[in-house]
């Protein structure tokens, strides 16, 4: 049972192993896009200090999160028309592609450009992954795959930081791209093997002009955030223009959506009831969280003076409480066949993990305060992420699977990149004036500046990132608000594909 262009339809069934041997081939994968969100960052001092041009740190994660969040909803849509595998497996050459440029790049700058085309492999595996459980796992068994998905990528973002001071501590920062690219080779052997989904392809078109015309929106509004930080105000002339260039670029996208044949993101899906409350509560989440990950390890390195390898230690907690809590919920979801619960629940937890964070404080001791707080987020996090795609996957038809994934990645990942350019400029203005900007660049050297200088620079940095946490509570509040609106509708018993024999993990026989 291959997936070729005259294979069978969708009505065909795969057996229990073959399941199993598909959620295999898509951890493969994800494996790859999951380390490498954070493992890089652990390395950014040593890289600056050999490539220069530290003017442009942030864009190297920047280019990342620009390109793969707009290259999501073009992978899901494609993955409809094509098959799956295909795109999945060009989703990790890409990803390669950009590793061995990273690897390589001799400049920050072509460094950044080669992050941008790692970037379009990485969100075309987060397109592409959730598309082929929602083909063939039911929505009343996706629960456990959704929950076993996040609490695997979730642990690996973590483990990335640990793996990159290693790497970085005893080789060549280079080898933290390098390493992608025989992964990469095992993930396409394993993909090849495992990913041999039925498959009939559509004769349809690409919307290859709402693709641009989505890059042009986003990428507009990421730079006019991004640049507000670093080299402009708020009411600059580029800033203003960018923002401008992002509303435009939005109508015309939307324009163009509502007449084209195939449209990227159909507008008919914004308008199920069940989609109208998932997107404003991925973009408000994706930005809390993708902050939360982001100013956690710079206020354990920065402030409390821990190495970049015991910052990722100190966020194990976070991983497990991830991971622990989004088996547990998609096991529950299963049983009762019932997810409406939470995601609300998920965001009240998420205002106390937020509201401990509030009150970090440049001591010693409140490194456990941040474990802690940590925790209770990864609670928060594994309630509400998994929920969202399953909710969404659905409410849509099968035949939409792929649209309908990638439009909850897309989205997640849209205000994760708005939520770090915003709060970067956010800790940027409560920086400016108050401490070296290259101090933030290497925070472990403020613990080596002499006294007083060296208390008034923790207390300027610990009092900006308290004040990032703050701004995330209130966002937090009204994703609760959102979520109580999200529609229970009941979970289908049938996947797109049809399976043989129970589709449990954990054979649990349920």
């Amino acid at each position: 049972m291959s997936e070729t262009l005259n294979s069978t339809p969708m009505g065909v069934a795969i057996t229990k192993r073959q399941l199993y041997m598909v959620f295999g081939g898509v951890i493969s994968g994800l494996a790859l896009s999951a380390l490498d969100g954070t493992i890089v960052n652990t390395a950014m001092a040593t890289i600056v200090g050999e490539l220069g041009g530290i003017k442009y740190y942030a864009w190297v994660g920047t280019a990342y999160m620009l390109t793969s969040t707009t290259s999501t909803p073009l992978f899901g849509k494609l993955s409809d028309l094509y098959g799956r595998r295909n795109l999945f497996q060009a989703a990790i050459i890409i990803f390669a592609i950009g590793s061995v440029l990273c690897g390589i790049s001799q400049t920050m700058w072509q460094l950044v450009v080669s992050r941008g085309v790692q970037g379009i492999g990485g969100g075309g595996l987060l397109a592409v992954a959730f598309a082929i459980i929602g083909d063939v796992v039911a929505p009343r068994e996706r629960g456990k795959y959704m929950g076993l998905i996040t609490s695997i990528f979730t642990f690996s973002s973590v483990v990335g930081p640990l793996l990159g001071g290693f790497i970085v501590d005893n080789t060549s920062w280079r080898w933290i791209f390098l390493v992608n690219v025989p992964v990469a080779a095992v993930a396409i052997v394993i993909t090849n093997k495992a990913l041999k989904l039925p498959f009939v392809r559509q004769p349809r078109k690409v919307d290859f002009m709402g693709a641009a015309l989505l890059v042009f929106a986003v990428t507009s509004l990421l730079l006019g955030l991004s640049w507000t930080g670093d080299e402009y105000g708020w009411t600059s002339t580029p800033t203003l223009a960018f923002f401008a260039a992002a509303i435009v670029g939005t109508v015309l996208f939307i324009r163009w959506e509502a007449k084209a044949p195939e449209p990227i993101i159909p507008l008919s899906m914004l308008s199920i009831d069940t989609v109208k409350v998932v997107v404003p509560l991925m973009i408000l989440i994706g930005a809390v969280f993708y902050g939360a990950n982001a100013f956690m390890p710079l206020f354990l390195q920065g402030v409390t003076g821990v190495s970049a390898t015991n910052s990722g230690l100190l966020l194990v907690p976070m991983a497990v409480s991830v991971a622990i809590t989004a088996t547990w919920v998609g096991r529950i979801t299963s049983r009762t066949g019932t997810y409406k619960m939470w995601s609300p629940l998920g965001c009240a937890v998420s205002v106390v993990g937020f509201g401990m964070a509030s009150f970090l404080d440049s001591s010693n001791g409140y490194v456990y305060l941040a474990m802690a707080a940590s925790f209770i987020l990864g609670i928060g996090m594994g309630m509400i992420m998994p929920t969202g795609t399953l909710a969404v996957q659905n409410a849509v038809e099968p035949k939409e699977m792929g649209t309908a994934s990638s439009v909850v990645v897309f989205m997640r990942q849209l205000g994760g990149a708005v939520g770090l350019a915003a709060y970067g400029a956010l800790f940027a203005n409560q920086l400016n004036g108050r401490i070296d900007p290259e101090l933030v660049q290497a925070p472990r050297m403020i613990r080596e500046l002499p006294s007083p200088v060296r208390e008034q620079a923790l207390d300027a940095l610990t009092h900006a990132i308290v004040i990032v946490f703050r701004a995330a509570v209130p966002l937090v509040v009204i994703g609760f608000v959102v979520a109580l609106a999200m529609p229970n509708r009941p979970l289908r018993s049938a996947p797109a594909m049809k399976t043989d024999g129970p589709s449990d993990p954990a054979s649990t026989g349920h």
